[in-house]
């Protein structure tokens, strides 16, 4: 006898690869579906949450609040967290068409776009997603190292994530040791002889790509005064445009902002947050290490809405002892899955990932960063995923039913294969613990930074 799939007798299977926030929507979407669907969350790391867990800066802990919406999707009866398992290396795309009718890719944009620049290379010079990564007790960035013996530090771009690396080097510790932030970095930082934290960006404040409640906060730092030269607020008609644009609430509240640092007096404190626009980097030189950066200065050029930074051959020289890139993101390619290398996505439609041919292939979807690119908050990958489960569901004649349909089936698979998955029950565990192990340092977690700590908990 052969059962409807999504019915109670065979309900659809659905692996999501990828825990952060496009895979918990994605799966909150499918549970709360009509049909009957039983959901795999996979992460290649013991820990879910993604980049809620590893993203989001220590010294923004409301932010991981959501947190608490991802949990009670976990606690459905019909969903299973497989964390310590990575797709594509322990268990394939292939094997996962065995015991899932669909898959659908949520797994973000794990590396960073390089500028290509002369001495991009050189000892010194390295991305803010290492660097983020790191102060948050990523395992797999652990071991790196970030000289920050230096005086002068440099960040390319104005995103938000520009801003977190910026504020963690103007903060001093006293202001970081109550937060998550691991605690190898937080040693680092109390010896940082960084004085001046430079944010670059190639056009102009109207165009930023930061948020207000981000660089308002620079105001208000303990022991780093906020520097803008008033002359970049001097505006092309065309910005003025947009800055006088109705739906342009955010470049307002920026722009009351950047017009309050640029009044303030003399800085005062150990410190100086310096902000640039309209300059963008042309080489980074040094002896073996980066010792500056040659940065041009830029025009703007357009119309309303869609103006260009362009080189203007002007050049001036910035001393940096330290530098970070902080351009944008890309995902990495999955063996089985078509790839997109120039936009760093699995090419799609509506989520549903393409073959080279062009044609949706079945039962293949992505979501989040890996479908749309790098874009938005933690907020825009819900109606993302939504758009996907919906995709996913219409499509749900058209799927190939998988041979072995049983959550038990491929929790064989993966002992056979000696792959150590972490459940959700065994995530808590590690969770408690971190906790526990915060207590004494008056944080409200101290994270394990190697996959081996948290397996131990587990015994």
């Amino acid at each position: 006898m052969t059962f409807l799939l999504g019915s109670p007798e065979r309900p659809l299977r659905v692996a999501i690869i990828g825990s952060g926030p496009s895979g918990f929507y994605a799966a909150e979407a499918l549970l709360a579906a009509t049909i009957k669907i039983e959901v795999d969350l996979y992460d290649r790391l013991p820990a879910p949450f993604g980049l809620v867990r590893y993203g989001v800066a220590p010294d923004h802990p409301k932010i991981k609040n959501v947190i608490k919406v991802y949990e009670k999707t976990a606690n459905h009866p019909q969903f299973a967290f497989l964390g310590n398992v990575m797709a594509g290396k322990d268990i394939s795309v292939p094997e996962l068409q065995r015991f899932y009718d669909a898959i659908i890719f949520t797994c973000g944009a794990q590396t960073d776009r390089a500028l290509g620049i002369p001495g991009e290379d050189l000892s010194g010079s390295t991305t803010a997603t290492e660097f983020v990564a790191w102060y948050n007790g990523h395992p797999e960035y652990r071991d790196r190292k970030f000289d920050l013996s230096q005086e002068a530090a440099v960040i390319i771009g104005q995103g938000n994530v520009a801003m977190d690396v910026g504020r963690i080097l103007s903060k001093t510790v006293d202001e970081l040791k109550t937060t998550d932030i691991a605690q190898h970095a937080l040693e680092v930082l109390a010896e940082s002889k960084v004085k001046e934290v430079h944010l670059i960006g190639r056009r102009g404040p109207v165009q930023a790509a930061f948020t207000p409640p981000e660089i308002k906060e620079f105001g208000g730092l303990k022991d780093c005064d906020p520097v803008l030269d008033p002359a970049y607020l001097n505006l092309n008609p065309e910005s003025q445009i947009e800055l006088e644009d109705p739906n342009g609430a955010v470049r307002r509240r920026n722009w009351e902002v950047l017009k309050e640092f640029a009044s303030r007096p003399t800085p005062t404190k150990r410190k100086r947050f310096v902000i640039h626009f309209c300059k963008g980097p042309k080489e980074l030189r040094g002896n073996g290490r980066v010792e500056k950066v040659i940065l041009e200065k830029n025009k703007l050029v357009g119309s309303p809405g869609a103006q260009q930074a362009v080189g203007t051959g002007e050049m001036e020289e910035l001393a940096c002892g330290i530098f970070f890139r902080s351009v944008g993101y890309r995902g990495v390619p999955i063996p089985g899955v078509p790839f997109d290398p120039k936009k760093g996505i699995f090419p799609n439609v509506g989520g549903r990932i393409l073959g080279d041919d062009g044609k949706a292939l079945p039962g293949l979807y992505a979501s989040g960063w890996i479908k749309r690119g790098p874009s938005g908050v933690i907020g825009t990958n819900k109606p993302d995923s939504v758009e996907t489960v919906n995709n996913l569901l219409s499509d749900v004649s058209h799927l190939c039913e998988c041979p072995m349909p049983q959550r038990a089936a491929v929790m064989d698979f993966l002992k056979q294969k000696h792959v150590r998955f972490v459940s959700f029950e065994d995530w808590r565990k590690i969770d408690s613990a971190e906790m526990e192990r915060g207590k004494p340092l008056g944080k409200p977690r101290e994270k394990f930074i190697k996959v081996e700590e948290m397996l131990a908990v587990l015994g």
